[in-house]
């Protein structure tokens, strides 16, 4: 059998350990406008028993002028224990589709210093069409103990970002599909130019998937490579909000790669300027 990321869990191991003590499971799905689905909606109509919901949009710093920017450790940590989650759990983060939205929330937890946190493996829908147990009592946990320990160095800020493009110090692997990428496609956030950044790769959040499984680590690595991208080298990944970068950080940290930072800004910062270069056309 291909060998997988040891930062997945299955649907088979996730069901056998429903109802047990330290384990928090969390509805990490968020969608665009386009993908017309309402994550909040769906979770309240049907989620995987004990799960509680994170809010992507509202996990946020308060005040940011970007979408889904990084909250401080502080705001991070009031968030989540709120929702009843420690630092000592194990946490197991979904979304719909699967390695979408929830590999944000993975990261968010791995940079604030949860050590055992993991990404459900085929998403909730594939656990609703395997006719797995579903549940839509708002669970209520107690206050979590959550003391974050934030990680610095996994976050690449906009003055770092470009000195990165400026230096080609660091591998760009950008999650957007191909058309965006290229600017052939019009941005989905209004008053963003389209494109890339200069030196930039190009890999696609669902080519990192099949179904909305974590391909296997020869078929990451393969596909990373077929982008052009090594994978045993230090990389910056971006997207649109800096949610579905996650996806190609999760496949880099599950190929042994310790150096795979993630612009949080993304396209959404970079685009928004009239200061900062951008490509367009096939690479």
């Amino acid at each position: 059998m291909a060998e997988k990321s040891a930062f997945v869990v299955s649907a088979d191991w996730l069901e056998e350990h429903l109802g047990q003590e330290g384990l928090r499971i969390v509805d990490a799905s968020w969608y665009l406008p386009a993908q017309e689905r309402d994550a909040r909606t769906e979770y309240e109509a049907g989620h995987i028993p004990g799960a509680v919901f994170f809010d992507q949009d509202a996990a946020v710093e308060p005040g940011a002028d970007l979408p889904h920017t990084l909250p401080r450790p502080a705001v991070f940590t009031e968030h989540v224990s709120a929702l009843g989650i420690s630092d000592g759990d194990t946490i197991v983060v979904y979304d719909g589709p699967g390695m979408l939205a929830a590999p944000r929330v993975w990261w968010m937890f791995r940079v604030m210093g949860a050590a055992k946190v993991y990404v459900l493996d085929g998403g909730i829908d594939r656990w609703k069409a395997d006719g797995r147990p579903m549940s839509t009592e708002i669970p209520v946990y107690p206050k979590g103990v959550f003391n974050a320990a934030f990680d610095a160095s996994a976050v690449v800020g906009f003055d770092e970002m470009r000195a990165v493009v400026a230096s080609g110090s660091s591998q760009i692997a950008d999650a957007r599909s191909a058309g965006r990428f290229t600017g052939k496609e019009a941005e989905p956030r209004p008053g963003l130019r389209s494109g890339r950044m200069p030196g930039a790769r190009n890999v696609p959040v669902l080519s990192l998937s099949e179904n909305g499984h974590l391909k296997s680590l020869d078929a990451l690595r393969a596909t990373l490579e077929g982008a052009g991208i090594d994978p045993s080298a230090p990389v910056v990944t971006t997207c649109g909000s800096g949610v579905t970068a996650a996806v190609i950080t999760l496949a880099l940290n599950s190929l042994g790669n310790q150096d795979a930072r993630l612009y949080d800004g993304s396209w959404s910062e970079w685009a928004s300027r009239d200061d900062t270069p951008v490509e367009t056309g096939e690479q």
